[in-house]
Order: C-alpha cells, then structure tokens, then sequence
C-alpha cells in the first residue's frame, strides 16, 4: 500500500467516524458536519495529509508523535471514541480491517 493510498483509508475513515458522530449528536443530516465539526474536520485532515510517519505507521492512534494540539486531539478522542464503534454498522469491513492493521502493528512492534 502506499503512503498516499494509507493517507486516503485514514482520511476516509475518519471522516465517516466524524459523519456519524455529528449526525447523532448534533442532529445534522447524514453525510453533513455542523460547523464545529467541520473545523475538527478541517484541522484533522490537514494534519494527517502532512503526517511525517504515514509510510511507517497504520493509524493516528498507534502512532508514537501526537500531531494533534491538545483541543483539537481531545476532541478528536472523544469523536473517535463515539464513532468508532458505530461505524460496525455502517463499514464492518472497514473496521475488521483497521482491527487487523492495528493488531498486526502492535505484534510488529514487540
């Protein structure tokens, strides 16, 4: 896979997360962010698209630099914490993949 290709699954996977996360909380209609979230959005997709470590790692949250500043990587969390599950549902496959990525990351690590 390559490092554009990874930047792209994150990229999208995040942004179903917040999608979700936005339309059960904030009552926006599917696929839509309200205008916080879109700002999330917006600072978590420019951090990602210069992520320095995107050819060694799988995801932002195995990875050893926090890119994040500390509002936006709480924010980030709690989104990611809400949605993640949720997104079983929408993208099991998805999930069981990134479960997979993470697994054979940590394993790779020892």
């Amino acid at each position: 896979m390559t490092v554009d290709e990874k930047r792209k699954m994150e990229l999208d996977t995040m942004r179903q997360i917040m999608g979700i996360y936005c339309h059960n909380k904030h009552n926006t209609q599917r696929g839509e962010l309200c205008d916080e979230c879109q700002d999330i959005w917006s600072y978590a997709k420019y951090r990602v698209e210069v992520c320095p470590h995107m050819e060694h790692k799988t995801f932002c949250s195995v990875c050893k630099t926090h890119c994040y500043g500390p509002i936006y990587g709480e924010k980030i969390r709690a989104i990611m914490r809400y949605g993640g599950p949720r997104m079983l549902w929408v993208a099991p496959i998805k999930v069981l993949r990134h479960m997979f990525l993470e697994w054979q990351d940590k394993r790779s690590s020892k």
